[in-house]
C-alpha cells in the first residue's frame, strides 16, 4: 500500500446486514461504501508490497448459477465510490467485524483482545477467543506487510460467518501488534484475503477455499458489483456461488488466470481517445484487485494519460535532456528500423544491452537531488523510445513528435501520488479504454476521476497513479475499483478465469 497521502484508495469491502433466508448456495454480502476523506488519511491497496512480493437477464455460462439456484450473497456499502465495506462474523455467538474483501491478499485477519501496545487495536472491534464456544488455540507467530504497514499477531481457529452461512473451523489471524497510523484511521477492522492460496502465510486455507471445500456454495464461483451511485440504496454486494443477473447489463468476456496468487490475467493496448498507447500492445499483465480503489499502470502510460486530462506531474531535468539532446538521434534509429531495445545503448544513456523495460524504477528519475542519475537518464530514454515509436505509428510528423516527447515530460507523475485536475474539463477529456479479450472496455472520466466535496468546494482527482514493475513480471495493471464498479467482475475459481461485464 502506498503512503497514506497517496491516492490509491484500500476498498473497505465490509459485510453489511445479513439477509435472512439466502436462496440455496448464494451466499449474499451487502458492502457499504466510504468516500475518499478530506478529514482523515487515504490509503492504498497492496500495491508495491505485494506485487514484489510475488507480490447478469440471465445471460451467463451455463454453468455458472444465478441467484435462483445454490448459492449466497453479502451487500456491500458504497461511500463516493471510494472504499466498500460490510461485516462478518467470528466465534459462537459471532462476534461482528467489518472487513475488506480483498482479491489481491488471500490472509483473513481481525485485532485480538491481546493487542495492548497498538492504539489502532482500542479502536476497532477485537476479538475475544474467551468469548467463544468453538475456539480452538493454535499459536504460531504470522506477520504481514502491506503497503501501508504491517499486523503481526498469531494463528487461531473458529467458525466464521459470512453471508448467512458458517465457515467452521477456520484458521484466521489474530492480530497483536498494528503499528501503522493507517491502521489507526482505518474505517475497517480486518482484512478477509480472496486470492489464491499460493499468497496466504502460513500454509492456511483461505476462507474462500473452506466455503467451497464445506460445500456452502453451489459454484466454486463468486462476484462482484460496485454501486457506483453513492446515494442509491446499497453500496454493492458481494455473491458467493454465483452471479446475480440483476448486476450486469451483458454477457461477460472472460480471460484465463496466468498466474495464480493474485487473480492475475493477460491484457492488451490501452487506448486515450482511441489511440494506442503503445506499452501494452504486444501484452501486459494485469490484476483485479478488490483491495486497491484506484487504476495502477506504467508510468510511461500514466504519463500519457496525464497530459491528456490535464494532471501536472513533476518537473524532471532528466526528461527534458533527453528530449532536447537525444530526441532527434531517437527519431533517426526508429526510422531506420534500429531494434528500439537497443537504441538507449547505442546513444550512450544505457549501459545494459537490451531493454531493462520503461516500466522499471522511474522513481530514480527524481530521487537524486544532487546530479543527474544514469539509471534515471536511461528509463527516460527507453520512455521517450516508447512515445516516439508509437507517435511514428500515427503517422506523425518528427516536429511534431519532439513536441510531443517534450511536452510529457511535464506530465510524469509521481510514484504512487495522486493528481488533480480541473473539474470543468471533465466534459473535454478523453475515454480511456482497456484491450481484454479482445474486447475494448472503456472508462468515461465520470467514471476515472474522483470528486471530493460539492459545489464549489469540489475537487477532483484523477483515478490513475503510476507503480513500475520491471519485466518479466511486468508491465503490470492493477484494475481496482474503479474498472470493477463501471464492470461487474466474475472470480470463477472452478475454471481459473475471471469474466467482466457493464455493471448494471
Amino acid at each position: 500500500m502506498a503512503a497514506a497521502g497517496h491516492l490509491m484508495l484500500l476498498s473497505c469491502v465490509l459485510l453489511h446486514a445479513l439477509l435472512a433466508g439466502p436462496a440455496e448456495g448464494l451466499v449474499r454480502v451487502p458492502l457499504t461504501k466510504r468516500p475518499v476523506d478530506e478529514d482523515g488519511p487515504v490509503v492504498a491497496g497492496e500495491d508495491a508490497q505485494r506485487l514484489l512480493a510475488w507480490r447478469h437477464g440471465l445471460v451467463y455460462n451455463a454453468d455458472v448459477p444465478t441467484t435462483g439456484e445454490k448459492g449466497h450473497a453479502v451487500a456491500l456499502k458504497n461511500h463516493l465510490n471510494a472504499q466498500y465495506y460490510g461485516e462478518v462474523g467470528v466465534g459462537t455467538p459471532p462476534q461482528n467485524f467489518t472487513v475488506i474483501f480483498d482479491t489481491g491478499s488471500a490472509d483473513f485477519w481481525v485485532p485480538s483482545s491481546k493487542c495492548f501496545l497498538s492504539i489502532g487495536c482500542y479502536l476497532h472491534a477485537s476479538y475475544k477467543a474467551s468469548k467463544s464456544a468453538t475456539y480452538k488455540k493454535n499459536g504460531k507467530r504470522v506477520a504481514l506487510r502491506y503497503g501501508t504497514g504491517a499486523i503481526s499477531g498469531y494463528l487461531s481457529q473458529d467458525n466464521v460467518q459470512v453471508g448467512g452461512v458458517v465457515v467452521k473451523n477456520q484458521d484466521f489471524i489474530e492480530a497483536t501488534r498494528e503499528p501503522s497510523i493507517t491502521f489507526m484511521f482505518r474505517k475497517f477492522d480486518g482484512i478477509l484475503g480472496l486470492g489464491f492460496k499460493e499468497i496466504a502465510r502460513g500454509g492456511v486455507e483461505p476462507v474462500w477455499y473452506n466455503m467451497v471445500n464445506q460445500h456452502l456454495v453451489g459454484s466454486p464461483v463468486f462476484s462482484f458489483w460496485f454501486n457506483r451511485h453513492a446515494s442509491e440504496g446499497q453500496g454493492g454486494e458481494i455473491v458467493f456461488g454465483g452471479i446475480d443477473p440483476k448486476h450486469h447489463k451483458e454477457e461477460h468476456k472472460y480471460v484465463p488466470v496466468t498466474k495464480k496468487g493474485y487473480w492475475q490475467f493477460d491484457m492488451g493496448d490501452v487506448l486515450i481517445g482511441g489511440k494506442s498507447t503503445g506499452l501494452c500492445t504486444s501484452r501486459c499483465a494485469a490484476i483485479a484487485d478488490s483491495g486497491t480503489s484506484l487504476l495502477v499502470g506504467p508510468t510511461a502510460i500514466i504519463t500519457q494519460i496525464n497530459e491528456k486530462i490535464g494532471a501536472p506531474g513533476i518537473f524532471s531535468q532528466e526528461c527534458k535532456e533527453v528530449a532536447s539532446q537525444y530526441g532527434q538521434r531517437i527519431l533517426d534509429l526508429l526510422l531506420n528500423e534500429i531494434d528500439p531495445t537497443k537504441i538507449c545503448p547505442s546513444v550512450g544513456l544505457c549501459t545494459h544491452s537490451g531493454t531493462q523495460g520503461v516500466s522499471f524504477g522511474i522513481r530514480t528519475v527524481v530521487d537524486d537531488e544532487t546530479g543527474r542519475s544514469n539509471d534515471a537518464m536511461c528509463h527516460v530514454c527507453e520512455m521517450a523510445v516508447m512515445w516516439a515509436k508509437n507517435q511514428l505509428a500515427q503517422d506523425q510528423t518528427q516536429d511534431l513528435i519532439l513536441k510531443y516527447i517534450n511536452t510529457l515530460c511535464g506530465y510524469i507523475p509521481s510514484p504512487m501520488g495522486e493528481s488533480s485536475v480541473d473539474c470543468k474539463r471533465l466534459a473535454s477529456m478523453p475515454d480511456v479504454a482497456f484491450s481484454i479479450g479482445g474486447k475494448k472496455f472503456a472508462l468515461t472520466p465520470e467514471q476515472y476521476i474522483l470528486k471530493i466535496g460539492e459545489g464549489d468546494a469540489t475537487k477532483c482527482i484523477s483515478g490513475f497513479v503510476a507503480m513500475d514493475i520491471p519485466p518479466p513480471r511486468g508491465p503490470i495493471w492493477i484494475l481496482g475499483d474503479i474498472f470493477m464498479g463501471a464492470y461487474h467482475t466474475v472470480f470463477d475459481y472452478g475454471k481459473m478465469k475471471v469474466g467482466f461485464a457493464k455493471a448494471a
